[in-house]
C-alpha cells in the first residue's frame, strides 16, 4: 500500500511533468484553435464588401457575405467596417461555383440527401501596403444536407443555403485568423 508521503510526491511529480509539457507546447507555438490570430497586430479593422456571385443561385452573395461579417464580429479579433477607406484590410470574395448533388435516395427514388459544395476565390489585403495577407483562389466548402421525408430540396434550398453560409463563413474565418 502506498504511503501518504509517496502519494504526495507522485502528485507533485505528475504536476511538474504536466507543467513542463504545457510550457514546452506553448514555446513551440501551439495554441487552442479559435484563440489566436495570424493577422498582423496593426490589422484592427476590416472591410468586407459584397462577394461577387458568379453562380445562378439567388442571394448566395448576400448570405455568404453576411455570414462572414457575422463570424468576424462574433470572434471579436477585428472590427468590421463598411468603409474600405477607413479600414486596415479589405477581404474580397468571388463565388465561383455552387452545386447541390443528390447522394442519397429514399424508397420512392426521391433524393433525401445532397452534397452541397461552394467554391470561392478569397483575398485579404493590407490596405496601406497592398500586401496580400491571405489568399485562396479556390476555397472549397462541402457539406451534406438531409432533406426531411415528404419535402424536396428546392422547397428547402433557402434554408439549406443559410446553414451552409454559416459553416462556410466559420471555416473561412478560422482559415484567415488561425492560418489553418
Amino acid at each position: 500500500m502506498m504511503r501518504t508521503k509517496d502519494r504526495g510526491r507522485s502528485r507533485r511529480a505528475t504536476a511538474a511533468v504536466l507543467a513542463a509539457a504545457v510550457l514546452t507546447g506553448a514555446g513551440c507555438g501551439y495554441r487552442l484553435r479559435g484563440t489566436g490570430s495570424s493577422l498582423p497586430p496593426r490589422i484592427r479593422t476590416m472591410c468586407v464588401p459584397m462577394f461577387k456571385n458568379l453562380t445562378t443561385r439567388f442571394e448566395l452573395d448576400v448570405k455568404l457575405t453576411r455570414a462572414v461579417i457575422n463570424e468576424f464580429v462574433a470572434r471579436g479579433k477585428v472590427a468590421v467596417t463598411a468603409d474600405a477607406a477607413a479600414s486596415d484590410a479589405v477581404l474580397e470574395g468571388e463565388i465561383t461555383s455552387f452545386s447541390a448533388k443528390p447522394i442519397g435516395f429514399s424508397g420512392g427514388n426521391q433524393a433525401d440527401k445532397y452534397n452541397i459544395t461552394v467554391t470561392a476565390k478569397v483575398t485579404l489585403k493590407d490596405r496601406a501596403s497592398e500586401k496580400t495577407l491571405f489568399a485562396n483562389p479556390s476555397f472549397v466548402y462541402q457539406q451534406e444536407y438531409d432533406v426531411p421525408p415528404g419535402a424536396n430540396f428546392e422547397s428547402l434550398e433557402a434554408e439549406a443555403i443559410d446553414k451552409i453560409a454559416e459553416k462556410f463563413a466559420r471555416s473561412l474565418v478560422v482559415g484567415i485568423l488561425e492560418g489553418f
